[in-house]
């Protein structure tokens, strides 16, 4: 009924600039604060300080010190990761101007490739450290979906990767595209990559002993972020250079990339539940 409704221009679409608070928070001179940057950030300060607070309950398997340390890698693998995922996944032809690979202020982040940079920062400092990897990865995980909701929040605030064209009553126009009325999908991802996933990890590293269970935490996290990205690309209109790899492939370069998550995320998960938990001093 909704469908025949929005058809016969019954309903009216929404339109992403009523809803835009524009690219910029302030502007001083020739610096601006970007929403984009200003959700980086918020992300990174959030998940300190929570690290932090996680760290003062019992059975924390590292110090403060590693979380510094941690901290600082994993923002560069986020940064790196993210800029040479995208190229790698997404723009392999950038490979051949060098100089526009690492020119990050131009566009284009992949999520797979910052999550195997925060990885290998993790791997760093575990082996530094001489820690638990699995762990510390359990610990860092349950903060990164609040990154994930800001990001995705300010992706629609700059009206980029909307979704495909639709005819549902909560549908929006984005100029950047066409004309067409396209599902704000950027807030489908914010909504389960981001606020669902995160009061999940929350709820069971606070109110539950998921914690004394190796890999548990960052095997949920990595299965629900998987099933949630692969879910979320059927609504997301897939990159202009990537629509004829998709229409070939039946899936988008997202969701092949999510398969290899997905079945990593349950190994892990699988692992930790069929292994004994440790104890509430480990």
């Amino acid at each position: 009924m909704l469908s025949l409704l929005a058809a016969t221009g019954a309903i009216e679409p929404l339109y992403w600039e009523n809803y835009s608070l524009g690219p910029s928070l302030f502007e001083i001179g020739g610096f601006a604060l970007r929403y984009y940057s200003l959700a980086y950030l918020i992300g990174v300060v959030f998940a300190y300080w929570h690290l932090t607070k996680m760290l003062k309950a019992p059975g924390a398997p590292m110090a403060q010190r590693h979380a510094d340390d941690l901290f600082f890698y994993a923002t560069l693998g986020v940064i790196l990761g993210g800029r040479l995922g995208y190229v790698t996944f997404y723009k392999p032809e950038l490979w051949l101007e060098p100089i526009k690979v690492l020119q990050v202020w131009e566009g284009g982040m992949s999520f797979h490739g910052g999550l195997i940079g925060v990885v290998l920062a993790i791997l760093w400092v575990s082996w530094r450290g001489k820690l638990n990897f699995l762990r510390v990865c359990d610990y860092v995980c349950v903060s990164v979906p609040m990154g994930m909701m800001l990001g995705r929040l300010a992706n629609f605030n700059n009206g980029e990767l909307w979704g495909r064209s639709t005819d549902v009553p909560w549908a929006m126009v984005f100029p950047g595209a066409d004309a067409a009325a396209r599902h704000p999908s950027q807030l489908y991802q914010a909504g389960l990559e981001g606020l669902a996933l995160l009061i999940i990890l929350m709820l069971l590293f606070w109110k539950t002993r998921a914690r004394y269970r190796p890999g548990l935490l960052v095997g949920i996290f990595t299965l629900g972020m998987a099933a949630a990205r692969f879910v979320n690309e059927f609504f997301r209109e897939p990159d202009a250079h990537l629509q004829e790899f998709a229409a070939s492939s039946g899936l988008s370069m997202g969701q092949w990339l999510t398969l290899p998550m997905f079945l990593i995320g349950l190994i892990v998960t699988l692992y930790a539940v069929t292994r004994k938990p440790l104890g509430k001093t480990a």
